[in-house]
Formats: structure tokens, sequence, C-alpha cells
């Protein structure tokens, strides 16, 4: 499974452990994944894994279905997009 947050994209950088003699040596900076499930009003639950900051985020814009609805598709990841339409298109169902 892709080390890679579902929602930002946001993924495993690379650097360098640098030691107090300055050697240095590559190392990696994982994000800070987690898997859960957000209730959506709409789609009900949905599991997903993404980073803590995402879920900072998605709180504060009041829910899963409120982000993405509000969110650019420039902005979201293909798999945030294939959520985006499938909400898009149980909204659309309901209203009719």
């Amino acid at each position: 499974m892709a080390k890679r947050c579902a929602i930002t994209g946001k993924g495993v950088l690379v650097g360098n452990n640098v030691s107090h003699a300055n050697n240095k040596s590559r190392r990696r900076f994982l994000p800070n994944l987690q898997e859960i499930t957000m209730l959506s009003d709409t789609l009900g639950n949905v599991r997903m894994r993404i980073t803590t900051n995402a879920i900072r985020t998605i709180e504060k814009n009041g829910g899963i279905d409120a982000y993405l609805l509000t969110a650019r598709d420039t902005a979201l990841t293909t798999e945030s997009r294939q959520l985006k339409r499938r909400l898009q298109k149980a909204q659309e169902k309901a209203a009719v």
C-alpha cells in the first residue's frame, strides 16, 4: 500500500541524517498516515488513509462532504476526485 494521503497527496520525502561529526546517511521522512472511517451524510461510512493534517482540515470545513464539495478538483488526488463524483451523484439522486 502506498504511503500517500488520499486527500492531500502528501507522500514520502527523502533527506539525510546528519551526525555530530557531519556524517550524512540517507533517510526517509514518512507522512503521518492514519486509517480512519469518516461519516459522510450521503454516502455513509467512508474508509480512507489520510494524514492527520488532512483530518484537521476536513473537521475544520465541517466534514468530508463539505470539504470535497468546496475543494477544487486540481487540489484533490484522483482517489478523492472519484469520491467527490460519487458524492455528487448520490446527492443528485437524493434530490430527484
